[in-house]
């Protein structure tokens, strides 16, 4: 035999010896894959509220040390028709903040995960102050993630 032959011959066989997935095999991974995104999908898609709940909590517990920390300097919490906009820039109007941080407390007032501003009233009927989120249904009451989440029901 020459080498010629001999590549040929090899040449030949190659092909039976490269072999595929079959469209059964690959039928059978995609049932497979199907099941597993069927048992997943849901424990992730019930998350998103959660975190948004959860997004809500951190955020009101960070404008209540805002707040504190507005009253240390100033002796009262900023009065309701001041807001939360007094954490962010020199409020006037009365109470006059004597103290006031030139830096702020907050570099802005953030809004719920829900895009709904919170809402801070004072005096509160629970504390100095009210401060809640409407949650993702934007309106007073609510069960679930429509719930209202109150700073004084944030634990932590």
């Amino acid at each position: 035999m020459t080498t010629d032959t001999k590549m040929n011959a090899t040449s030949r066989r190659q092909p039976e010896t490269q072999r595929g997935f079959t469209l059964i095999e690959i039928m059978v991974v995609m049932v497979i894959l199907g099941l597993l995104v069927a048992i997943v999908a849901p424990n992730i898609m019930g998350r998103s509220d959660q975190a948004k709940v959860t997004i809500a909590q951190t955020q009101l517990k960070n404008i209540q040390s805002a707040l504190d920390l507005y009253r240390l300097d100033n002796s009262h919490y900023p009065s309701t028709q001041q807001g939360l906009e007094a954490l962010v820039s020199k409020p006037s109007g009365t109470p006059e903040p004597r103290n006031w941080n030139p830096d702020g407390y907050l570099k802005s007032v953030p809004e719920d995960p829900w895009g709904t501003p919170y809402q801070y009233v004072s005096p509160g009927t629970e504390g100095p102050y009210d401060l809640y989120s409407l949650g993702s249904d934007g309106q007073e009451g609510g069960d679930g993630d429509a719930a209202d989440i109150s700073v004084w029901d944030v634990k932590g």
